[in-house]
């Protein structure tokens, strides 16, 4: 609560016909550190919360003119994110559940314990902050990937913009092709926070980093008892990313047996997690990523021709590096900016002779690797630097720059 070191002053809303509860509650709520105002009826409280920005409300069920939920359902259109408590008398508690429904966080019966009181204000406005804060982390992905915040405009660039952002408004299923660290999860992001589907979540799973048996699980789940380790039941990550996007990355690394459950899913949106005999259906969009040649693979039996065909309703071929090196100055400058402000550094961009080196280079290890050499050219620059200067770069870099003119 406020007053303590863990909590800020809220605005709180008291509305009660009954002056003592009024003066009771107010006084414990501003002796906290808060901001109370107190209305005698709920025409006052919806007028009140009209004028005011309020945190929290704690409202009578019984009131003569209004009811407590008639006053919460007026408060919530005036301020949606407003947390409420709901006061109320023995034999009312039905109706307080009600209240519950349209959003309060919970009801105290009176007579009421001050403490109880007390614990259960902090619990809502903990709870009011995390939903801000989860709106706020939603919001902020939402834009960290819109289209016109992606580092690259090359034409190789735009032309994969384009296309993701025609997929991103369906919800077939797509597959991303390209190198190792050219960015495939950052198109498989984008796809996800550019869709319908952006409000929900965003699952990732790297397909070639668990072994068979951990990766069934992982995938689909398992219930109590099913396997040798399995002391409580577990949902997959199918079932977390319900309504929502799940990205499988490295997809061709997954064994033949799981090739067929994953399949199943595709087809039927449905399946049951390991040693389960209940059916679980599902709502997910699914993206896939692969460096592989899927093609060979297919031809070589290792992977399925009727799972390739259903990842690869729509495919986006990423371009390694080397193949739009225009888009090179941008992104150095992007990420000088990003692990500066992150190590708390000075340096605001690379020299024109760092960046002819850069330039030069071929980055097998495209965009990833780039990235990984600007954070250690910023992490070993002097502290009060303000320019990435060729010293910074490992040798291979500049000895390799200097081999290779500019075409």
């Amino acid at each position: 609560m406020a007053g303590s070191t863990d909590s800020p002053p809220r605005t709180i809303l008291v509305a009660d016909d009954e002056p003592n509860i009024r003066r009771v509650l107010e006084a414990l709520f501003t002796k906290e550190g808060h901001t109370v105002l107190t209305a005698e009826n709920g025409k006052r409280a919806v007028d009140l919360a009209s004028t005011t920005s309020i945190d929290l409300l704690i409202s009578d069920l019984i009131m003569p003119d209004m009811t407590g939920v008639e006053v919460l359902r007026s408060v919530k259109q005036l301020q949606p994110h407003c947390a409420a408590i709901i006061l109320t008398a023995y034999g009312t508690i039905k109706t307080a559940v009600e209240a519950m429904r349209l959003g309060a966080f919970n009801y105290i019966a009176k007579p009421f314990d001050m403490d109880e009181v007390r614990v259960m204000a902090r619990q809502a406005l903990e709870n009011r902050t995390l939903r801000e804060e989860n709106t706020f982390l939603k919001q902020e992905l939402r834009s960290a990937y819109k289209f016109d915040n992606i580092v690259g405009t090359s034409s190789r660039m735009q032309e994969v913009y384009k296309i993701v952002e025609r997929a991103a408004e369906s919800r077939a299923t797509v597959l991303i092709r390209g190198e190792s660290g050219t960015g495939k999860e950052l198109i498989a992001r984008a796809l996800h926070y550019n869709s319908p589907r952006a409000g929900k979540p965003f699952v990732a799973v790297s397909c070639a980093a668990l072994p068979e048996s951990l990766l069934e699980s992982e995938l689909f789940g398992h219930e109590k008892n099913a396997f040798t380790g399995a002391a409580a039941a577990k949902p997959g990550r199918f079932e977390l990313a319900n309504q929502g996007t799940l990205f499988l990355d490295e997809v061709a690394e997954i064994p033949a047996p799981l090739q067929v459950k994953l399949l199943r899913v595709l087809q039927e949106r449905e399946f049951e997690r390991i040693g389960g005999t209940k059916t679980i259906k599902v709502d997910v969009r699914l993206v896939a990523a692969t460096n592989k040649n899927l093609e060979k693979a297919v031809q070589d039996r290792e992977f399925r021709d009727d799972l390739y065909y259903r990842l690869q309703v729509i495919q986006i071929f990423v371009p390694p590096l080397r193949d739009h090196t225009e888009d090179i100055p941008s992104l150095v400058d992007h990420f000088v900016e990003k692990f500066s402000r992150e190590n708390g550094r000075k340096i605001k961009k690379a020299s024109e002779e760092t960046m002819a080196l850069l330039m030069r280079y071929r980055f097998p290890g495209n965009v990833r690797e780039l990235e990984n050499l600007i954070e250690r050219c910023v992490v070993l620059a002097d502290k009060t630097a303000t320019v990435i200067t060729p010293d910074l770069l490992p040798a291979y870099v500049r000895e390799a720059g200097e081999e290779n003119p500019v075409k």
